[in-house]
């Protein structure tokens, strides 16, 4: 990075404000297949639809927007020349997994990826969600199912989202799970990232989000989320480095 020529992707509903500041350095090329990096040009929300299309790819997201905590705040003629001279520093994330299979099923079920979280929320805003929670085969408050509107399972870096409106906190490490408005005694608990996190809907209807999906799953009663830690990290190249993967560009 820098002594060659990198291959970027602009990404965001004004990244061609960019294309005249990448003109004047020779060693980036833009292109809209098969790229290096992707340049986020935007907010958190456009960075998270960039990691969902071009997952694994290194993201460069700059901010262009008020509400863009995990963006480089620094104007982004400076990013551009950090990036063309390899003076961007990179920081892998840990992403989330989630296998979704009705009870009984066989066949493989539907295999979705997070950054920040994965969201079950009740289907009816009448109607409180049930389930039962696992951590490694081991059942969660001795297996008592839990009634309430849902519950959010999160990374540290997405844990400065819904996560901490829950629990009005963030975490540095590990994964989290966050219930809302339920019957347990506390609202979150954190355990390891290796930790398998199994969810069985007891009674629903509710509804499955990820990250900023604009589509969500209808679950029932019966449907099982099993939760862990995605094979590949997701790859930010950010002004400097990151001390914690819940702080702030």
């Amino acid at each position: 990075m820098g002594n060659s020529l990198m291959r970027i992707v602009l990404f965001g509903a004004e990244a061609d404000e960019l294309r005249s500041v990448v003109a004047r350095h020779p060693l980036l090329e833009i292109v809209e297949a098969d790229p290096e990096a992707i340049v986020c040009y935007g907010g958190d929300g456009t960075l998270l639809t960039a990691e969902r299309r071009w997952p694994g790819t290194p993201k460069v997201p700059i901010r262009n927007s008020q509400r863009g905590k995990r963006c480089i705040a620094h104007p982004p003629e400076q990013v551009i020349e950090r990036l063309a001279v390899g003076g961007l520093a990179q920081t892998a994330y840990l992403k989330l997994g989630c296998l979704i299979r009705h009870a009984g099923q066989t066949e493989p079920g539907l295999y979705l990826s997070a950054m920040n979280e994965f969201n079950v929320h009740m289907g009816r805003i009448n109607s409180a969600v049930r389930f039962r929670m696992w951590l490694n085969d081991e059942p969660y408050a001795e297996g008592r199912e839990i009634l309430g509107d849902g519950l959010v399972v999160s990374t540290p870096f997405g844990s400065t989202a819904y996560f901490s409106h829950i629990t009005r906190g963030v975490f540095h490490t590990g994964i989290g799970v966050a219930f809302q408005n339920t019957t347990e005694h506390t609202n979150h608990v954190i355990v390891p990232e290796e930790t398998a996190i199994r969810v069985v809907i007891t009674r629903g209807p509710a509804q499955l989000a990820h990250d900023n999906a604009p589509e969500c799953l209808s679950l029932e009663e019966g449907h099982e989320l099993a939760v862990m830690r995605h094979s590949e990290p997701a790859i930010m190249l950010t002004w400097e480095s990151m001390v914690y993967q819940s702080d702030e560009f």
